[in-house]
């Protein structure tokens, strides 16, 4: 009977992708197809999902990272580099940002579009999983991670690779969809994510099966409590949280002491 237990699969071996359950293993390269398939349409389709509003929720992140003259940033899942551009003007030329991403389409359309708008110099491009980031420890003043959590397989240790490289003194923060806290904005909320949302992928970046997984990551992802606790239980001190768009949105900061 032990060993009949022992060949079963256990809950351990598998995760969620969207609401579908897959093999730990498969989730990684089932979220690669995700974004190699909506990178070229990113920031269009930002805009129109959001109404725009993700460029005021990217602002205030930026506002409440306080980066300084010569830090050094992570921008984890940086994406097509809206916060990596900001942070490259704040840190000046002695300063360092580095715009880490899993997915190599996006990190792609990211460098075109910075190198574009004349962002270079201070700024670098790292390939790398958020569950085992490639720096030393204790490097980094700042870390963001902006909607790119929830598409991370093992969470917490992802944000266990973020506390060791983040140095005493640095601010972690996650900007991620989350819970709404008013029932009228789940409902319309809901009606939108499941409806609206994949018809837009399909009418703008002819793929309504990515907008479809999105759409259900966010409704997988910890809510603004468990989040925190995570954080918490990963070293991170005074975590806290503030609600954006009635809770759509919530930006998650914790410190390292």
């Amino acid at each position: 009977m032990a060993e009949d237990n022992k060949n079963q699969e256990s809950p351990e071996e598998t995760t969620h992708f969207g609401y579908e359950t897959v093999a730990k293993e498969e989730k990684e390269s089932k979220v690669a197809d995700v974004f190699h398939s909506v990178a070229s349409k990113y920031d269009v389709m930002n805009d129109l999902m959001s109404f725009g509003v993700h460029r005021i929720w990217k602002r205030y992140t930026i506002e409440r990272a306080a980066v300084r003259k010569g830090q050094k940033i992570l921008d984890i899942a940086g994406g097509t580099g809206d916060l990596t551009a900001k942070f490259s003007k704040l840190v000046g030329d002695d300063g360092q940002v580095v715009l880490a991403d899993i997915n190599e389409s996006m990190i792609k359309v990211g460098r075109s579009k910075l190198v574009d708008n004349g962002v270079v110099g201070n700024v670098e491009y790292v390939q790398a999983n958020a569950e085992s980031l490639p720096f030393p420890d204790n490097y980094f003043d700042r870390i963001t991670i902006a909607f790119g959590l929830r598409n991370v397989t093992e969470k917490e240790n992802a944000l266990k690779s973020m506390y060791r490289i983040l140095k005493p003194g640095g601010k972690l923060l996650v900007l991620e969809f989350s819970k709404p806290v008013l029932p009228a904005l789940a409902k319309v909320y809901d009606t939108y994510s499941f409806s609206l949302l994949p018809f837009m992928g399909k009418v703008v970046a002819n793929d309504s099966e990515s907008y479809k997984y999105l759409a259900e990551s966010i409704r997988m992802h910890p809510n603004q409590d468990t989040l925190k606790g995570m954080m918490e239980e990963s070293g991170f001190d005074d975590v806290e949280y503030t609600n954006l768009t009635g809770g759509v949105v919530a930006l998650h900061i914790g410190k390292k002491y």
